[in-house]
């Protein structure tokens, strides 16, 4: 009898067990792949949420350009992972989120695309954009007066689209993070380092390809090697049509006392606070917090080399970007 009163016992205690851990496994914070649809697209994501938990805030994460997939990792850099941390930081902070594979990275690809690449312009990733802000708006719980979207890089540009849009039924955004965003536009950018780094003659041939694409929407095919890399007619369509966004014109439009969180950092080439000035200039209207980073890479790790070698060894990100975050969370 007592044998299987303690046989009794023990298997009381492993029901009580396995129903605690059942309990733990319907709550806490998860990552749950889902996918919605932009033009024809389906584009596939991680919605990081607590399980259970009650309606809070929420952000949209945008990786930045390029063949950068939801978690930050890059075709060129390797399995970087900042956007994978920067969701789990925000979950620390009480605040849902959705990262996704833009098109032509991850399990996203071209889709519709497929046979026509070079139709990919920067007007097709804002589509996305919006149509990942509308599934986390649709989400039981999220807040809808709490959405904030975070940017890294030339994602800035398509936070900035979101923040601006006036069409009915397009989700108001409470706040926005931009992270080493781009500053200007596109060939503006481009022309600045080549203006750093080019002989004289370079630098002409480059002015000169710059101004036939922006009057004529076209390049030459015998553009020396450096700068072929850089346009070439494979990539003039997007070139130009990203070179027609404004940074400064979308930030005039944000809404006035919009928070706003804008870094730059002295590593940063891509992202100098000098280079940013203009940009925050253009964001005076807003609630806005310009945080200079020192020695902190373009993927938002400490590293004053800023070198792409380091950007895929996983390292926290940097514990100035957590404390500017942690002041701007509740804002």
């Amino acid at each position: 009898m007592k044998v299987k009163a303690i046989a009794g016992l023990l298997l009381s205690l492993a029901l009580f067990v396995s129903a605690c851990g059942s309990d733990d496994e319907a709550t806490g914070w998860v990552d749950e792949e889902v996918t919605f649809t932009a033009d024809g697209l389906t584009i596939h994501g991680t919605y990081r949420h607590e399980r259970g938990g009650p309606t809070g805030p929420a952000a949209l994460l945008i990786s930045e350009s390029g063949n950068t997939d939801r978690n930050g990792d890059n075709a060129v850099a390797g399995p970087v992972g900042n956007m994978r941390q920067l969701a789990e930081l925000l979950s620390d902070k009480g605040v849902a989120s959705l990262r996704y594979d833009k098109i032509g990275t991850g399990k996203t690809g071209l889709g519709p695309y497929s046979q026509r690449p070079m139709d990919v312009v920067s007007a097709v990733y804002t589509t996305g954009a919006k149509a990942a802000v509308n599934y986390l708006a649709e989400q039981s719980a999220t807040d809808k007066s709490r959405i904030s979207v975070y940017a890294v890089g030339e994602g800035a540009v398509h936070a900035m689209a979101l923040a601006t849009d006036t069409n009915v039924g397009a989700p108001k955004i409470h706040s926005l993070a931009l992270f080493q965003p781009l500053p200007g536009r596109y060939l503006d950018i481009i022309t600045n380092r080549v203006r750093a780094s080019a002989a004289p003659e370079a630098l002409n041939t480059w002015l000169a390809a710059v101004d036939e694409v922006r009057t004529k929407g076209t390049v030459s095919k015998t553009l020396p090697e450096g700068l072929g890399a850089l346009l070439n007619p494979g990539n003039v369509k997007a070139v130009l049509e990203a070179d027609k966004i404004d940074p400064l014109v979308l930030a005039a439009k944000v809404p006035a006392g919009t928070p706003v969180l804008l870094t730059c950092s002295d590593a940063d080439k891509q992202a100098t606070c000098e280079s940013i000035q203009p940009l925050a200039e253009a964001l005076k209207h807003t609630d806005l917090t310009v945080v200079d980073l020192k020695g902190v890479s373009h993927v938002l790790r400490d590293d004053p080399t800023d070198n792409v070698a380091n950007y895929a060894k996983q390292d926290p990100l940097s514990p100035q970007l957590v404390e500017a975050l942690d002041a701007f969370v509740g804002k």
